[in-house]
């Protein structure tokens, strides 16, 4: 085990990694890019189905970081993880998940403007990109869907709403997010589905996982 708040230094093969201790059983692995980002966390879920880490509890990814849970030895971990050679792509699950959205929120005039381009075009863009869920955060359920980049990026409100209403579908940054319940939101609102993307019941509650392809379906009337 290593002294608390140690780095390991940065292999070639990860751009500007960093391994820090989050506990006594958890390591959060720092890289560069989102693009990093699900390059190893799809690396990590086929080194698990192999049985890599048989005591792994849970891996997390987030924007920039990636988390796991349970593990032993840290420093260990972390020289395997270093020593992979992985270049960034995105992961993809294989499942592609179709979200009903009726294009009617409050902000689709702001995003119609900072996309240049009319009102009633921003429903065809939207729906026409390619969508996938990069990592799950906020509160239970929320999904940080990565589309956006290239020149889609949305800028958040100045002024955050106290509550937005659960189904709402909503941008931010290079993100679509769909809120699971009533929450504060500084998204621009664009439309509202009625998929429920948290239920306690149901296995995995999440609707949406890392990895899954999105495809947004306009039924607005």
């Amino acid at each position: 085990m290593h002294p608390m708040g140690q780095e390991f230094t940065p292999a070639d093969s990860i751009q500007a990694v960093k391994f820090r201790p989050a506990g006594p059983w958890a390591l959060l692995v720092e890289v560069d890019s989102l693009a990093t980002v699900r390059a190893l966390y799809a690396r990590i879920q086929r080194e698990r189905a192999g049985g890599w880490a048989p005591g792994l509890l849970d891996v997390v990814p987030a924007a920039r970081t990636v988390l796991l849970d349970g593990i032993a030895d840290q420093a260990a971990l972390a020289a395997e993880i270093r020593s992979w050679s992985i270049a960034p792509s995105p992961p993809a699950s294989g499942r592609v998940v179709e979200i009903e959205c009726r294009y009617d929120g409050p902000d689709l005039g702001e995003v119609a403007r900072q996309w240049g381009i009319p009102l009633e075009r921003v429903a065809a863009v939207h729906s026409a990109l390619s969508h996938e869920v990069a990592f799950c955060g906020f509160v239970p359920g929320f999904p940080y869907v990565a589309g956006l980049a290239g020149g889609r990026e949305i800028t958040r409100r100045d002024r955050p709403r106290t509550a937005v209403p659960p189904g709402s579908v909503a941008l931010g940054d290079e993100y679509t997010g769909i809120y699971p319940r009533t929450s504060p939101g500084g998204w621009q609102i664009i439309g509202h589905t009625d998929a429920v993307m948290w239920d306690p019941g149901r296995d995995p509650a999440a609707l949406l996982q890392p990895g899954d392809q999105v495809r947004f379906v306009d039924v607005t009337p």
